[in-house]
């Protein structure tokens, strides 16, 4: 099939291209073609063209036709609306939501797609929400050929999936555990989380290319292993080589020397997540996923450790971290007298 990936060079995205190609797709994409990864799309399979601008992406494609549009790029409604004013006539357009619209907080501990979507804490989540609605909508009315995907949590060689890490700077926390700085953990470390490698992902989504049965259906493409926070940081800090000198903070706290924290925490991280496949499986009942934490985090902390330019740190994040460490670690001293 001839499939486009409106993106193609992120985390999760590079890996569904490398698996498309590894399933003898034929695989395009378009992205404004800045980023800094490298892409394993051929050049002349490559469009350029900002993805929010309607005139200059119908002039970068021409006369293109796909059977199948993956759109990683997607945060707004209005985004979504172009989507579907330019590809009306696409075979399957794949949406990727996030598994944050779920209900927050849950009303129960395993999330099918059956659990309600609905999030107070967070606009990005919301807005997700509102890019599902408009696709359910156009699918009712129109049998426009949408299927929406909601990642978790989703990691490769490049990101170190933590709670309360930098996302732009991942090998931080890397760098402070090494250094026996305190490691801030929210609540008591012991919710429950899941945390999928993005091959695993790649695996999921690709066989969903151009079935009739995905059409106007809503799917989770998670890990099946569960861990607690404590427990991710503990590998993150094997792989490390180190043991993390855990702090454990209330993400009221949190919340509180940082309000861009509400997503993240009430919005997201703060509550046990663990995902229901089953729907997945009924249509690719294949799925399973290869890579556990354990060796995934091994693979991505060897990556960062291969070149100095990837080591980045996140000063302001950790001056952050150290004021909140030293504030609850003087609490706790105070609470022992």
């Amino acid at each position: 099939m001839k499939v486009l990936f409106l993106g193609g060079t992120g985390i999760i995205s590079s890996a569904c291209v490398l698996e498309a190609q590894a399933q003898g797709h034929d695989v395009w994409q378009l992205n404004r073609g800045q980023s800094a990864n490298a892409s394993s799309v051929a050049p002349d399979h490559t469009f350029l063209a900002d993805v929010a601008d309607e005139r200059a992406v119908r002039e970068a494609l021409g006369s293109h036709h796909f059977d199948v549009i993956v759109q990683f790029l997607a945060y707004l409604p209005s985004q979504v609306e172009q989507d579907i004013r330019v590809f009306a006539d696409v075979g399957q357009y794949i949406f990727i939501s996030s598994a944050s619209a779920y209900e927050k907080p849950p009303s129960h501990w395993m999330i099918s797609e059956s659990t309600p979507l609905v999030n107070p804490f967070w606009q990005y989540s919301r807005d997700k929400i509102d890019c599902e609605e408009l696709l359910v909508d156009a699918f009712e009315q129109t049998g426009f050929p949408a299927t929406i995907i909601r990642p978790s949590l989703t990691y490769g060689l490049t990101q170190i999936p933590v709670v309360i890490g930098s996302w732009d700077r991942p090998f931080t926390i890397v760098d402070r555990m090494r250094r026996g700085k305190k490691i801030i953990v929210p609540g008591d470390g012991t919710s429950i989380w899941t945390i999928t490698h993005n091959s695993d992902f790649a695996k999921g989504l690709v066989p969903l290319f151009g079935l009739a049965g995905a059409i106007g259906e809503d799917f989770h493409i998670t890990s099946d292993e569960a861990l607690t926070w404590n427990q991710i940081y503990e590998l993150v800090g094997d792989a490390a080589g180190v043991e993390p000198d855990i702090l454990h903070v209330p993400s009221d706290g949190l919340v509180a020397s940082d309000p861009e924290q509400l997503g993240n925490l009430w919005g997201d991280k703060a509550y046990s997540s663990v995902f229901d496949n089953t729907k997945l499986r009924g249509l690719v009942p294949d799925f399973h996923t290869h890579v556990h934490f354990a060796e995934g985090i091994a693979r991505t902390v060897e990556w960062f450790d291969a070149h100095l330019d990837r080591q980045q740190i996140d000063a302001e994040a950790n001056q952050s971290w150290d004021r909140v460490a030293a504030i609850y670690v003087e609490a706790l001293r105070l609470a022992a007298l």
